[in-house]
This record gives C-alpha cells, structure tokens and sequence, in this order.
C-alpha cells in the first residue's frame, strides 16, 4: 500500500514550520507539488523553496500536479467544487499510480493546516473510496487563523466569548446576531465592505508570511474601503490574493 504525508507547511514562511514537519519531510521519497499556472507560480516556489531548505536526501524526487481551474459557482457551489475535485481526483490518481511505488511514501505539502478549508483530505478519501490503495497520516500546521492573531498580536477569543471560522459566502448571508469574534476566509467578494459596520472593529491581514504581506486594523467603517484598495493593488500586482480577516464586536475589550 502506498503512504502518503500531508504536511501542513503553515502559510508561506517556512520558519511557521513544526519539528514535526521537518522531520516528516525527510520521511517522503517522492513530493508531490500543485501547480495552479503561471498566475499563481510564486504559491508552488514557496512550497520548493521549503523542500530545498529542510530536505536532507538528495534522491528526494518532485512530481507537478497540474490542478484544473474550478468553473464559476453560479446556483449550485456544492455541485460545482464536487466537479472540481472529481477532476483532481482523477489527476492525483495518475500519478500517484505512476510516480509512487506500492510501498513507498509520498506527501504533500499542504498550505495552512489539511484540516481547515483544505480539500486534499477530502480527494485522497474519494480516491480510497473508489478503490486505491493508499493510507496517509496528518502532519498538523499553523493555521492562517494563528498567524493573523500573532501579527496582529491579539487573542482570538475574549474571555468566555467563543470564535467562529467562517467564509466570505457564509458571511454574505450576515453576521450571526450573537458572534463575538468570527474568522473569515476565502472571502473573494471583499463582503467585509457590505455588511452593517456598526460596532464592528476587523483585524486583516493579506499574503501572511510572504514577502508582500499586509495588515491593516481598526474601526470597520473606517478602514473597509482602505482594506478594499490595497486588496485590490496586491492583487494587480502578482495576480492573485489570500487573505483573512476577524471580526470582533465592540472594540479590543469588553466589560
């Protein structure tokens, strides 16, 4: 059977990575690295830019992965990401069959943590369901949730008050009536300069752990349209844009 690492590499410095991770790195004979084109070249360099850092082995091999564009969600988000990731699928299978042998162990550097907002778990389970033969083993990571907390140097909870981890879809629908302080990720549609900004401070942060990131915080109504600008500059500037955000209801403190 084969064995696959999913190695949570945090989100872009490869200093967020854990000891654990290190190690698991020297544990893969084969990586397998995504490549989403051209526009997005700088995310598969930081991956490279790890493996070259920590990996001791010099038979170290590296296998691309073209990933397929996903189609407009239009109606039906759920219908069309199940697409998508049937379409991975069927490329993961390829060459995990043909590039890592029965027995050998291979990984993936997953961004951020495989268990949050990640879909690689969710591929290799639809492959093992469809009958490959493989096993793999979770190699936990920062999260980007954890590094905008420490760039930002705030807790992401007040005492007692819970946290919600959120998407920009979700927060479309509004923001829950009792959140305190909720996460936002994968919010293309910038839905923190659309919603009520009464009472609401935002912590965001874009590019974290790369050499363009940015923070910006304080009062929502003042700094939304500020926080849209210079989105929209970084992502003029390489093509692309990752960013998060937290929301938290009156201010720094409460009584």
């Amino acid at each position: 059977m084969r064995k696959l690492l999913l190695i949570g590499m945090g989100p872009g410095d490869p200093n967020y990575l854990t000891l654990q991770a290190v190690e698991a790195l020297n544990r893969a004979s084969v990586f397998f690295l995504p490549d989403k084109g051209a526009e997005k070249a700088e995310l598969k360099t930081a991956r490279e830019e790890i493996c070259r850092r920590f990996i001791k082995s010099p038979d170290t091999r590296f296998v691309s992965i073209d990933i397929p564009q996903r189609a407009p969600a239009g109606d039906d988000y759920r219908a069309v990401v199940d697409d998508w990731h049937a379409r991975i699928a069927a490329r993961y299978e390829a060459l995990l069959t043909s590039e890592l042998a029965d027995g050998a162990c291979g990984a993936f550097l997953v961004w951020g943590d495989p268990s949050l907002y990640d879909s690689t778990l969710r591929i290799l389970d639809r492959l093992r369901a469809q009958g490959l033969a493989i096993d793999y083993e979770i190699i936990p990571g920062i999260t980007a949730v954890q590094a905008l907390a420490a760039r930002h140097r705030i807790a992401l909870n007040r005492i007692g008050e819970p946290i919600t981890i959120t998407t920009g879809r979700k927060l479309a629908a509004g923001l829950p009536i009792d959140a305190d302080s909720t996460v936002v990720m994968l919010d293309g549609d910038e839905t923190f300069a659309k919603i009520d900004p009464a009472d609401l401070e935002i912590y965001w942060a874009a590019n974290l752990g790369l050499a363009d990131e940015v923070l910006i915080s304080g009062p929502l109504k003042d700094v939304a349209a500020d926080i849209s600008r210079t989105r929209r500059q970084v992502r003029e500037a390489k093509g692309w844009v990752m960013d998060i955000y937290l929301l938290r209801r009156g201010g720094k403190a409460k009584a």
